[in-house]
């Protein structure tokens, strides 16, 4: 592995936000810059998951953050606020890039969004390497709406894509699935593709499990829950729905959301059921206490979209020894995954009685410690490899 880079990452979405990309991206900052690395970020002021700004001034010990952002306004309609989020960072990335690439041998801009690398291309030093990390593949979830308004942002949207991935020297695709679906959708050479799954960040055992959760998670009780960013390749109308539907079939049973953001008070708003209950996002420190009382945590796809994307809380909700309860497209990389390592359990149905028998056959097991688990997210979910495959020529 080569040392000693000076590496600029790319991305709106930074620390001090707590899951999804900015997380995955703070941490993958932390160990390019532990491997003896200088770090540069530009990204906005902190905004996910509730697509509110809020301004900050933290920092990371040798992290470089140069941030912006810190006066746009989103709003509640989906495709809005993504086309703010795109030409608002792709602007402040362009006026921030000729001051700051003097000395830089790799960028690495984290796909989406995609419009920002497009934009400085002409202007960015030959010498610079390009290494692009794909967390999502936008046309894919695209594709899923109906009319021509949407056909034709599907269209801009492949344009924007294809441009940014095919000026890239080197992708990488946090799945196979992702990286199959974009060879052939963009043309794209295998020379250059890799594929590394996300990383798990959860340090089961460290500093031991938190008490802090006590009043959402009553004794005696079983709870399923899901948790992080509640967006629509999530599914979650549908999602509550078949909690509504379990919850009847299943009174001994709670079932939960933690998550923040505007679906999730949409659907916090509308709930009338005693059994289902919304919190906003645990603190990073009481994560491993929320799997470890979690008797299920869901992993929801919605239909046709698993080529978009891998969740990247998977590895540490396999590290967390937790039973993880996927819903998925047959033949997806979680449902190939899973069946390869007889891990548990993967449903490749919106079937409300589908998903409630799914959680009746972990009801009816015996207490296992699901240590294969671990094994697994050991070996395939290492931020090693992932290091690896961004620094190795």
């Amino acid at each position: 592995m080569n040392s000693g880079k000076n590496i600029l990452i790319v991305s709106p979405f930074f620390f001090p936000e707590p899951i999804s990309t900015g997380k995955f991206n703070t941490d993958m900052a932390l160990a390019l810059n532990a491997n003896g690395n200088n770090v540069k970020v530009f990204c906005f002021h902190p905004f996910y998951p509730k697509w509110e700004t809020e301004k900050s001034n933290e920092s990371l010990p040798n992290i470089e953050i140069i941030r912006g952002g810190k006066n746009l306004k989103y709003t509640n309609k989906t495709i809005l606020r993504r086309f703010i989020l795109e030409v608002g960072f792709a602007f402040f990335v362009f006026r921030k890039i000729f001051k700051h690439q003097k000395n830089v041998d790799i960028i690495i801009p984290v796909f989406p969004p995609s419009l920002a690398l497009t934009l400085i291309l002409p202007f960015l030093k030959n010498s610079i390497e390009k290494v692009g990390m794909i967390h999502d593949l936008q046309e894919v979830y695209s594709k899923n709406k109906k009319g021509i308004f949407y056909k034709w942002i599907g269209k801009i949207i492949h344009q924007i894509e294809k441009r940014g991935f095919q000026s890239c020297d080197k992708l990488i695709f946090l799945s196979e699935e992702m990286k199959n679906e974009a060879k052939k959708s963009y043309q794209l050479t295998s020379t250059n593709l890799k594929v590394q799954y996300p990383f798990a960040t959860l340090n089961v055992g460290n500093k031991g499990l938190t008490n802090d959760l006590g009043e959402i998670f009553q004794k005696g009780i079983k709870h399923i829950v899901y948790s992080g960013a509640l967006g629509e390749k999530q599914n979650p109308k549908e999602l509550y729905r078949v909690f509504n539907y379990c919850s009847g079939k299943l009174p001994e049973i709670r079932f939960h959301f933690f998550s923040q953001g505007t679906l999730f008070e949409e659907l916090k708003e509308v709930n009338n059921n005693s059994k289902i209950l919304f919190h906003n996002l645990v603190a990073q420190e009481n994560l491993e206490e929320l799997y470890h009382k979690s008797f299920i945590q869901l992993i929801p796809q919605a239909i046709g979209t698993s080529k978009g994307s891998l969740p990247s809380k998977l590895p540490n909700l396999l590290a967390s020894k937790c039973n993880v309860l996927c819903i998925t497209d047959q033949g997806s990389e979680i449902d190939l995954l899973f069946k390869k390592h007889k891990l548990k359990k993967v449903i490749t149905s919106w079937d409300k009685e589908v998903v409630l028998n799914g959680i009746e056959e972990f009801l009816l097991e015996k207490k296992e410690n699901n240590s294969k688990q671990v094994e697994i997210s050991t070996t395939l979910f290492n931020i090693n490899s992932m290091l690896n495959s961004i620094l190795e020529n």
